[in-house]
């Protein structure tokens, strides 16, 4: 069993321009001991807009929420709209609105400038706006892919059944991207992640199986549940032990092999416990990815892998040779 090291949930939310009020629970700039980049390795971000409701934009056309122009290299977004709407347009020529369920997943790789707003319609009716951001890295191989654009939308993804140890239905999957139970996720990525997005509705228990050179996070958004033997509840992250598998070095980065594990995966225990008639699904995100081990090198929007090429990536912005 993977076993949960700490729980966050102490971030304080900021404003992204002016229409995604997020808290940040991953920063690959942050020096915390306990959980730096070396512990979300290829997750570079995580941002998480909770559940907020906007009124009607009276000047949606000409003013639209959201954040204007601004470049991005070296790494992937992958925006997932849980609730509301959000349009994007970028300078490949790559546009569209992401809707409900949908995901948005753009590889910045060599240089992209890009825009993103709440939709037209989510804009001129307002409601509740939820989402999610993540920055994904890429290896030094392919930091100067081609900038591309996937809308992987959420009637095409893979759904799976979460069962308890009776094959009684506890809830569901969608697979966004890597496997589960032998389904494939949609999103084509650059190294090993999985992406599950997971409700649950039934009581009971369900294992979930991670590979066991995975970093492992889980980001509980909605209700509340027992992860292994840990009750937690909405709006916290869980960050579990490091990687188990036979790639597992110590400080030295050599094998250590009293914490080799011979399979090649992990078990995670999820527990949905019924709360009455006013209990709600719990909602969750499952990401777990293969670190990609190589120095990072990053300031504002760019990621790279040493100073110099952060500076040539600003000489390349300022002089028009990008995106």
């Amino acid at each position: 069993m993977r076993q949960i090291k700490h729980i966050h949930g102490d971030k304080p939310s900021h404003w992204v321009g002016d229409g995604f009020y997020v808290k940040p629970f991953i920063n690959y700039s942050e020096s915390n001991p306990e959980f730096n980049y070396a512990h979300s390795d290829p997750f570079l971000m995580l941002d998480y807009s909770e559940p907020m409701n906007f009124a009607p934009n009276p000047n949606y056309e000409t003013q639209p929420h959201g954040v204007g122009q601004h470049p991005h290299k070296g790494f992937e977004t992958v925006t997932i709209a849980y609730e509301g709407e959000i349009s994007h347009a970028d300078s490949t020529g790559g546009r569209g609105d992401i809707l409900k369920g949908d995901v948005q997943w753009m590889t910045a790789g060599s240089g992209i400038i890009h825009e993103e707003f709440h939709s037209p319609n989510f804009g001129q009716h307002g409601g509740v706006f939820s989402m999610v951001q993540l920055w994904v890295n890429l290896p030094k191989k392919d930091k100067l892919t081609d900038a591309k654009y996937q809308t992987l939308k959420r009637d095409e993804m893979s759904v799976v059944n979460l069962t308890d140890s009776n094959d009684k239905a506890i809830g569901k999957a969608a697979i966004i991207a890597g496997e589960l139970q032998g389904e494939a996720g949609i999103a084509s990525t650059f190294t090993p992640i999985n992406l599950w997005d997971i409700e649950l509705d039934s009581e009971g228990s369900t294992m979930l199986q991670v590979p066991n050179t995975h970093n492992v996070m889980i980001l509980v958004q909605q209700g509340e549940l027992l992860i292994n033997d840990t009750l937690v509840d909405a709006g916290k992250l869980v960050q579990f032990a490091e990687p188990t598998g036979i790639d597992a070095k110590d400080e030295q980065n050599t094998i250590n092999t009293s914490s080799i594990n011979t399979s090649t995966t992990d078990t995670i225990t999820l527990t949905y416990q019924a709360g009455g008639s006013d209990s709600v699904p719990t909602k969750l995100l499952l990401m777990s990815g293969e670190p990609i081990g190589e120095p990072v090198a990053g300031y504002g929007p760019f990621v790279m892998n040493t100073q110099d090429e952060i500076q040539q990536t600003f000489r390349d912005y300022q002089t028009g040779n990008f995106g």
